[in-house]
């Protein structure tokens, strides 16, 4: 496995849409090695998730896992999910404010309406579906990544621009405020 670059805001890949993937290049050798890096790379970059258009490869294959992440502390527990094809529809229209960042937009958070209620349907790496509904933040960092797969960045989703703000201002002015609302948020919903 392999620790992979992760293309940042600019590079033309990021607003690609990733094409879906057959069932013999899932089972291929270079997707499955794709998989394994990807995972090492999140891990290492201490995200909450990537998507495939983060290193260079328009295939629609996102990984996602919250595990004691010290970037997200307010993020509940997610386990390793390896994402294939995945399709995401909500399922009302209740939506929750995230302050969210991205790997591929180093330095820069911002305020983005996600749905809290969602459908998920997916391949896992072993070409096995699931059909699943996600809630919370949850929903909300899967969200992030299929919009990743559709070329859609964070950024594009801010309402109001004046919720951007950098890492360093962001912990230093709103962390607080924000972990108050969203862990009350997340005793409301779950996950």
């Amino acid at each position: 496995m392999s620790v992979l670059g992760i293309f940042e805001i600019g590079h033309p890949v990021l607003r690609e849409r990733a094409h879906e993937l057959t069932s013999d290049e899932l089972a291929s050798p270079r997707i499955q090695r794709l998989i394994d890096d990807m995972i090492e790379t999140m891990r290492a970059a201490g995200g909450a998730g990537l998507a495939a258009n983060q290193v260079g490869q328009t295939v629609r294959v996102a990984v996602a896992e919250v595990d004691d992440n010290p970037r997200y502390p307010y993020k509940p527990p997610f386990p390793l999910t390896v994402l294939v094809n995945p399709t995401i529809e909500p399922l009302d229209d209740e939506t929750v404010q995230i302050n969210e960042g991205c790997l591929s937009v180093p330095g820069l958070r911002g305020e983005l309406p996600r749905s809290i209620n969602v459908r998920l349907r997916y391949l896992d790496r072993d070409g096995a579906p699931h059909d699943e509904v996600r809630r919370g933040l949850t929903a909300g960092t899967l969200q992030h990544e299929v919009d990743h797969l559709d070329g859609v960045l964070f950024l594009d989703r801010v309402t109001d621009r004046r919720t951007l703000t950098t890492w360093e201002q962001f912990e230093r002015f709103h962390r607080d405020e924000f972990v108050t609302r969203i862990t009350a948020f997340t005793d409301r919903v779950g996950s």
